[in-house]
């Protein structure tokens, strides 16, 4: 799930950001590792006809399996337990009765609490045969991100990260969402700092050894402008209803560099999923 980089003060401020030991990192390795897998089992279940409701039954019961919460479900309200977001919603999506149709790209959004600790990663899914524009920039979207986290190490700054996705994906014509971003987890679902995916080198916080946080870049075919619903105040949808593609890890800063949470076990890291 995603941060409104104005939702909250200092969400930039260095003051405000927890430094993890490595007891905390042995807790985030467990919780993002089942909300991996959860998206590993989602590979060749999502199909043409199903309803997105089916997706939120199938990773709720998984999580609940597990002996896990599902973070998203009540979070500020929200009433599903995970985020499907079709085509030309940016984020939030709420699960519904809505069929998936041949040729849609689908972001899943899977957020799990274990043992207190938060293991928070989404991945954008094909539906049957999509057109090869969205190929394309759901590998962008993919390749972005991993950008992104290839700067990261001690002395590295948040606006390193947002800068080498912003390049990446303006040299393929696309944009980068503005309004939302990633953020800091732990104990805590959303905290500081704030990850916005645009920005210039070494401005934003400077990154130390034992920050946790997200990285996950939402990519527009089009503008970068979104609009959040006034129905449910949650569904965020480009302005000009081009396609967009998001990925998402939670991660740790290390002594040199950084450690995935939630890297696939499986390899299932982009469409086209092998397995």
């Amino acid at each position: 799930m995603y941060d409104d980089p104005d939702d909250e003060d200092d969400m930039n401020d260095a003051r405000g950001i927890k430094i993890h030991t490595a007891e905390d990192f042995a807790a985030m390795r467990k919780a993002g590792a089942l909300a991996s897998s959860i998206l590993d089992d989602l590979v060749g279940f999502v199909i043409p006809g199903m309803a997105t409701d089916e997706i939120n039954t199938f990773v709720h019961d998984k999580i609940i399996a597990a002996g896990a919460i599902p973070a998203p479900l009540g979070y500020r309200g929200f009433p599903k337990s995970v985020c499907t977001s079709v085509n030309h919603v940016v984020c939030h999506g709420i699960p519904d009765d809505r069929k998936l149709n041949n040729g849609d790209i689908i972001n899943i959004d899977v957020t799990v609490i274990v043992d207190g600790w938060h293991g928070d990663t989404s991945r954008t899914y094909w539906i049957g045969e999509p057109k090869t524009q969205a190929k394309r920039l759901t590998q962008v979207a993919y390749d972005s991100m991993m950008k992104g986290i290839e700067v990261i190490r001690p002395g590295a700054t948040t606006g390193d990260i947002g800068h080498a996705i912003q390049t990446y994906a303006e040299s393929f014509g696309y944009s980068v969402v503005r309004e939302y971003c990633g953020h800091g987890l732990g104990r805590v679902f959303h905290d500081a700092p704030n990850i916005l995916h645009f920005g210039k080198p070494g401005s934003g916080v400077v990154l130390e050894e034992g920050m946790f946080f997200t990285v996950e870049p939402m990519v527009n075919a089009g503008k970068p402008g979104t609009i959040l619903s006034k129905k449910d105040d949650w569904t965020v949808t480009t302005r000009d209803k081009s396609l967009s593609a998001q990925f998402e890890h939670s991660l740790g800063v290390t002594a040199t560099g950084f450690e995935l949470f939630t890297e696939s076990k499986k390899g299932l890291h982009c469409p086209p999923f092998s397995q």
